[in-house]
């Protein structure tokens, strides 16, 4: 096992398997952008390694992520991952539009085409950018008690920033959880074909995730990324990464409408109250 950074943790725990841990669960795991530029060098390591063929992403603690740390404000520490003009931050809006293209679609749409079977165990809760993390993941595991949740249309603007709900939920339910800001429980993930397996608790299911990466590190490894390479491209070829992009032009409209409004990028009664409904559920905020 090594430690990289606190916010991330990587261990080894069978050949050809890495786990990425997120370690910050006092703050629910939410996601700074040091922890989100930490999580990529991890992946970008794990699937640089010829040893690895199989990725695991876990969490510490009883939720796996309750999304972005809103208190940690929007920059980018570092060199960006595509040439999107992130790093200069010039202007509210149009700075923000930046940031977003680059740290949070763009890292997650990285996430999705690693040329590795990745794997995410999810606990708890996962809270809107929670999803960016396990969405852009081969294969999703849950615990019975998670639940899975995007309530951001309350902050103005339309979902987060990795718009595959239609695709992971069907467009039906992909509607009313965006307009209600309902959790989906692990049950209902997996009966809809987001979730793949749903174990009683967050143990089991990580010894589960562990057997399947086991096994699928077993296998031809360039066989399995002509496999995952297939399946990609078929979702491209339905629409997904156009439909992706332009919600995320829909998304930045919306910051822009709230701080045209009121000099912020997300509307503050909508956070107060999701935090507000989310406490009264148990919520991490």
């Amino acid at each position: 096992m090594s430690q990289t950074a606190s916010l991330i943790r990587r261990e080894d725990p069978a050949p050809g398997v890495a786990r990425i841990v997120l370690a910050r669960p006092a703050k629910r795991n939410a996601q700074s952008p040091e922890m989100l530029y930490e999580l990529d060098r991890e992946f970008v390591r794990a699937a640089s390694d010829e040893r690895v063929r199989a990725i695991l992403l876990e969490a510490d603690g009883p939720d796996f992520s309750a999304g972005h740390d809103l208190v940690a404000g929007f920059y980018v520490p570092g060199e960006p991952v595509a040439t999107t003009g992130g790093h200069r931050m010039e202007g509210l809006v149009e700075g923000h539009y930046g940031f977003e293209c680059e740290t949070y679609y763009g890292l997650s749409r990285r996430w999705r085409d690693i040329p590795v079977p990745t794997i995410a165990v999810a606990q708890g809760r996962s809270i809107a950018a929670a999803l960016m993390l396990l969405w852009p993941m081969d294969i999703i595991i849950a615990s019975a008690d998670a639940t899975f949740s995007d309530p951001v249309a309350d902050f103005g603007v339309n979902g987060v920033e990795y718009f595959s709900h239609v695709w992971e939920l069907g467009h039906r339910r992909a509607k009313e959880i965006l307009f209600t800001g309902d959790a989906l429980t692990a049950d209902e993930a997996h009966r809809l074909g987001m979730v793949n397996h749903v174990l009683p608790d967050h143990g089991e299911a990580r010894s589960f995730a562990l057997s399947m990466a086991q096994r699928i590190a077993e296998r031809h490894p360039f066989g399995n990324r002509l496999a995952k390479e297939s399946i990609n491209r078929s979702l491209d070829a339905q629409g997904q990464s156009v439909a992706m992009e332009s919600a995320l032009a829909l998304h930045n409209l919306g910051h822009a409408a709230v701080a045209a409004r009121t000099g912020a990028l997300v509307d503050a009664r909508g956070v107060a109250a999701t935090a507000t409904r989310g406490a009264k559920a148990g919520s991490p905020g």
